[in-house]
């Protein structure tokens, strides 16, 4: 039996990523441009922001669904992304929609993320206009 992985799991996955990729990407970034990073009112300073901040996180999080089927904060909760219909890995053109997709999950107060709460497969906005679902992983024993 598929079991869904729920918001508040989802959340936490979530929490577990930003973190990491903050941990990444902070540190070059304030190498960069200085502490007056944090204090810029500017939604980027610089070709190396766009880079450092959108481009990176962008390809490694399709990397990591298209190759591991899942980010290191899903990972974390024993969950992954497969496709909604066969149950199996997700397309590259899948994961890359699904990426974008996000930004349709954050309009309107992020009610697209909020979707999973109440949807029957947990699906958030962006898993459906992928065709994905996230499942929880059974752990096998240790020998």
């Amino acid at each position: 039996m598929t079991k869904y992985v729920g918001f508040w799991a989802r959340v936490l996955a979530t929490l577990i990523d930003s973190v990491l990729i903050m941990a990444i990407t902070l540190p070059p970034l304030l190498a960069i441009y200085g502490m007056a990073y944090l204090d810029s009112k500017k939604t980027f300073n610089g070709p190396a922001d766009v880079l450092i901040s959108s481009l990176l996180p962008m390809i490694v999080i399709i990397l990591f669904w298209a190759k591991k089927q899942a980010t290191p904060g899903k990972m974390a909760i024993s969950a992954k992304i497969v496709d909604a219909k066969t149950g199996g890995a997700p397309s590259t053109k899948q994961c890359v929609g699904r990426y974008f997709a996000y930004i349709i999950s954050s309009v309107v107060l992020g009610l697209g993320f909020l979707w999973v709460a109440f949807d029957p497969k947990k699906q958030a906005w962006h898993d459906k206009l992928a065709g994905t679902v996230v499942v929880k992983v059974s752990r096998s024993p240790k020998a």
